[in-house]
């Protein structure tokens, strides 16, 4: 057997992770020959419903749990990790502005990369989920300067999910045909989701998604409408944010920076900007397309980009520059 992997899920208390938690503990995401050390960390008040969490993972008597560790305290938490996924956030509250959001956030994230930078490996691959995604990545990144910021990266796996699984239902496809999707920006509803190189698989050949729709005005519009606004729609139908949908796409995320990536296929995440060859400014952490190889990713290059994408790529970066802004403000004084 191989040494354990040692885990981290924050929020751990939360629905997402209630989702995510079993699919890490039996294998989807490491491995089915992978030991595993799950490491929750959630706060003080959550303790008693962690220890309810804690109790169940016992209960699945999974094989590829060597241990599970239920902790408050950051030095506890972010002991020796290979693995930081970094969930917990404080959501939006009704009548809260983003700003008062992204000032909540910059303080846990702050905190959070410190403990990474005190007490992780410098290894340790970070995946922030918790939203503002984007800027919360950024912020711990900023605040573990001795690892490396390609190791760290934040959720858009859902988005591009979600856009897969649109154009597998507009086709009657599954959505395990369509590939290459993008989505570019932020993981708010400014980001773009782009199908211009997306392939579909019909009657066995591959072809292109605006070729094999041909429904332009639909790929322009109401599909990206859809692709932005789904989570508010969950939210609207479940009175609860997404969670299975969540925690699959984490699990899809982790998996592929573990694995890699298919042949010939490339996956959407939120990772550092530096050094892109798409015109988006250095040092923002923006959703592009990647291929993973060896647990390093690279952005695909090349792809043409036409007005209506230029557009759409160069607001959601406008969006990520001011909240960049306003988070240092806060970071600065935090």
């Amino acid at each position: 057997m191989p040494e354990p992997v040692r885990v981290l899920v924050t929020g751990a208390a939360g629905q997402i992770a209630y989702s995510l938690l079993y699919s890490i503990g039996n294998g989807s995401v490491f491995g089915k020959d992978q030991p595993i050390i799950l490491v929750l960390l959630d706060i003080t008040p959550m303790m008693g419903v962690l220890d309810g969490v804690l109790m169940e993972l016992q209960d699945c008597a999974l094989p590829l749990l060597k241990e599970v560790i239920a902790t408050d305290k950051e030095e506890v938490a972010f002991k020796d990790l290979d693995v930081a996924i970094l969930v917990g956030s404080m959501p939006r509250r009704e009548g809260m502005e983003r700003k008062d959001l992204l000032k909540a956030n910059v303080k846990i994230f702050k905190c959070q990369g410190a403990a990474l930078e005190k007490y992780a490996k410098k290894s340790v691959k970070v995946i922030v989920v918790g939203n503002p995604a984007n800027t919360n990545c950024l912020t711990a990144s900023k605040s573990a300067p001795s690892i490396p910021k390609e190791n760290f990266s934040c959720l858009t796996r859902l988005d591009h999910n979600r856009a897969k699984a649109q154009i597998a239902l507009k086709l009657g496809v599954t959505a395990d045909d369509v590939k290459n999707v993008i989505i570019w920006g932020n993981h708010s509803s400014t980001q773009y989701p782009d199908v211009n190189h997306a392939k579909v698989k019909l009657q066995g050949k591959e072809v292109g998604v605006y070729e094999a729709l041909k429904d332009d005005s639909w790929l322009k519009g109401e599909f990206i409408k859809t692709v932005q606004q789904r989570g508010a729609d969950v939210i609207k139908a479940r009175k609860l944010s997404s969670a299975m949908s969540a925690a699959k796409a984490i699990s899809d995320h982790v998996r592929d920076i573990w694995f890699g990536t298919p042949e010939g296929e490339f996956v959407s995440m939120g990772v550092i900007s530096d050094g892109n060859s798409y015109g988006i400014p250095d040092d923002l952490l923006y959703s592009f397309p990647v291929v993973i190889k060896n647990k390093t990713w690279k952005f695909v290059e090349g792809l043409p980009i036409n007005d209506f994408s230029r557009e759409k790529m160069d607001l959601t970066a406008k969006e990520l520059a001011e909240e960049k802004e306003t988070a240092f403000e806060f970071l600065s004084s935090a």
